[in-house]
């Protein structure tokens, strides 16, 4: 019997088809849990469920609770055999230049998807979908990405006439492509990356909590390179298969692969690859017999999220040791001064790399801070928003100078056409502006019961708390709490109302 895991969206306009998907479900004795965007109540049940099918509206392409319930079926898949649950993404009367959470198009943009709209017949596609669930073979990353129209779709809509709180950045594949768009600076943070990334075997290091806006600068600075002429390589390593870090060998050969295919190499790593050697050598051996040796111009590679390797000891001081030696080459050789390097991270390495060997205290490195009071006045102005002072203290008395919660108020100013009292009097509900937000990260800490005790213990107290340093770290990295050594505090009056309340019993 098929297990399914349905997520729809109250009084939505995908009713029609809402209804005739279930009466289907129904007739084939499909064993299936309804829950909506706001209220994703058990876990458990999706872990268990063979699919899950979400339909997608124009509103919940924006939901946080969205994208943090694929995130979860997704690293369910990495630890089940069959890579269960397979998601059915189903867009729903959503409008083209619709804009979407950029880190739910992340997840979604290999995944097959289908696209109903209200004039269109239900049963046609309902069969498409029953024929689908009744496959008993994984389809393939290939086959999903050939029938998939996602990726268009979003293409297309790559600019927004007001900025969206998480909306894509702008990374560069050309000189051409990459639109001004939005972005407020945090000097004198990108003239110094400006600056850093035209230096013979640069590192730039920018480390900030999750929405802090690592991305966009990351984006700028390789904006700026590819004026420069450079050729730029992007890797996300949230978004990579998580068997990619069973072993160093493995990771190694497709952090090859992977750059040279941003680079449009050809990947031949079986000409460079020794087994004899081993994978480090190998690794170096290949970007400097063969990337390096390709292009005549510096090549500027930016990881983003690497604290996601961290979870990995087993390839965590390998991989980082290497970076290292790469940057110390470059000041000695000539072939490795045109390799500069932007390393994205959340927080600071779980795993205990030695000091010689680390690449986090050597280059420049960079603390994002939050937005202050004319930066956020400043930002008002792209929503068409005139705030006084008093009003940007109002709001920052409660979100601080958060960038995403500073973004996420303005939109729902310019959108609802409400006032900010308005607006905070909700915010620390699961009715407010911020409901969805909140209830990510209270799913997130019903995950993780030790990491919800520690932050239970930092909103119920006025002084800051002294944390056991992995608890601190991670709820550091997610943007929870403020760190001064292990002393924490909440990061803001908006978690610390949300939390106390949830977390009171």
């Amino acid at each position: 019997m098929r297990k399914l895991f349905v997520i729809t969206e109250q009084e939505s306009s995908s009713n029609i088809f809402f209804a005739n998907l279930i009466e289907k479900f129904n007739s084939k004795n499909y064993e299936y849990f309804i829950a909506n965007y706001s209220n994703y109540e058990n876990n458990q049940k999706l872990k268990e469920s063979d699919y899950l099918i979400l339909l997608l509206t124009a509103k919940s392409i924006l939901n946080e609770m969205v994208t943090e319930t694929v995130r979860i079926a997704q690293n369910n898949q990495d630890n089940h055999p069959e890579k269960k649950p397979w998601i059915i993404p189903i867009k729903t009367n959503i409008p083209i230049d619709s804009p979407w959470d950029y880190n739910l198009y992340s997840y979604l943009f290999k995944i097959r998807q289908w696209e109903w709209q209200n004039t269109d017949e239900p049963e046609k596609l309902i069969v498409k979908i029953i024929d689908y669930i009744e496959k008993t073979v994984f389809p393939s990353t290939a086959e999903m990405v050939r029938e998939s129209k996602f990726i268009n779709d979003f293409a297309r809509n790559f600019t927004y006439r007001k900025p969206l709180p998480s909306s894509p950045p702008k990374v560069p594949k050309s000189q051409d492509n990459y639109g001004p768009s939005f972005y407020i600076e945090r000097p004198p943070i990108e003239k110094n990356c400006y600056q850093e990334i035209t230096k013979p075997g640069a590192l730039i290091r920018i480390k900030a909590p999750r929405q802090m806006g690592k991305t966009s600068l990351m984006a700028r600075i390789l904006d700026r390179a590819a004026k420069l002429g450079y050729r730029t390589a992007v890797l996300n390593l949230q978004l990579v298969d998580s068997q990619i870090f069973n072993n160093l060998d493995k990771f190694l050969r497709w952090f090859c692969a992977a750059v040279a295919s941003e680079l449009n190499l050809a990947t031949n790593l079986d000409n460079y690859w020794n087994e004899i050697f081993g994978s480090k050598v190998s690794c170096k051996s290949y970007f400097e017999r063969y990337i390096l040796k390709s292009i005549d111009t510096p090549i500027v590679l930016a990881l983003d999220e690497v604290d996601h390797i961290f979870q990995y000891p087993e390839i965590t001081v390998d991989f980082f040791s290497l970076l290292r030696a790469w940057h110390e080459d470059a000041k000695n050789r000539d072939l490795w001064k045109n390799m500069r390097l932007i390393v994205v991270h959340s927080t600071e390495a779980y795993v205990s790399i030695d000091i010689n060997q680390s690449p986090f205290n050597v280059g420049l490195p960079i603390d994002l801070p939050e937005f202050n009071a004319d930066q956020i006045q400043d930002l008002a102005r792209h929503y068409h928003l005139q705030l006084d002072m008093s009003e940007i203290k109002k709001l920052m008395g409660i979100i601080s100078g958060n960038p995403y919660l500073i973004k996420l108020a303005l939109y729902q100013l310019s959108q609802k056409n409400i006032t900010i009292d308005e607006l905070l009097k909700t915010a620390a509900t699961d009715i407010g502006c911020y409901a969805a937000h909140l209830q990510r990260h209270w799913c997130y800490l019903q995950q993780y019961p030790e990491l919800a005790q520690a932050v239970k213990a930092v909103v119920n107290c006025h002084q800051p708390v002294k944390l056991e340093i992995m608890q601190g770290l991670k709820l550091n990295s997610i943007g929870l709490v403020n760190l001064q050594g292990n002393q924490a505090t909440p990061r803001c009056e908006l978690y610390n109302l949300y939390f106390r309340d949830r977390l009171e019993n």
